[in-house]
């Protein structure tokens, strides 16, 4: 890599996802040397799972893979953004975006799959 990331202590950063096209945030996750290396090397995004202590290839079990247009760094080098192509919805609750709530409990979008049909 020819930028210096900061991993810290417990070798993770936090990664934004953002839609390519529309801007839109879709999730917020966190990517290890490897994820971030294999989202390279793949054009697909991955990330490192923390309630499942291992690597996370986005879509793997649903099919809403994220199409990786572009990576970017903070002025810090301490947060990635990834710029996608998503496939389906990016939110395992079944929502285009995991930001479809506000801070009130508001349901500000409509779901786009069924999240029961998808990880039986």
């Amino acid at each position: 890599m020819s930028v210096d990331l900061a991993f810290g202590e417990n070798e993770l950063l936090p990664a934004v996802a953002q839609d390519a096209e529309s801007g839109d945030v879709l999730m917020l996750a966190y990517v290890t040397e490897e994820a971030l290396e294999r989202s390279r090397e793949t054009g697909h995004a991955h990330y490192y799972s923390r309630s499942r202590d291992e690597l996370w290839h986005k879509g793997a079990t649903s099919g809403h893979v994220q199409h990786v247009e572009g990576i970017r760094v903070d002025c810090d080098g301490d947060a990635i953004l990834y710029l996608v192509d998503q496939d389906g919805g990016a939110c395992h609750t079944g929502y285009e975006s995991c930001f479809h709530r506000t801070i009130d409990g508001e349901v500000t979008d409509d779901p786009v799959f069924d999240p029961d049909e998808v990880y039986e």
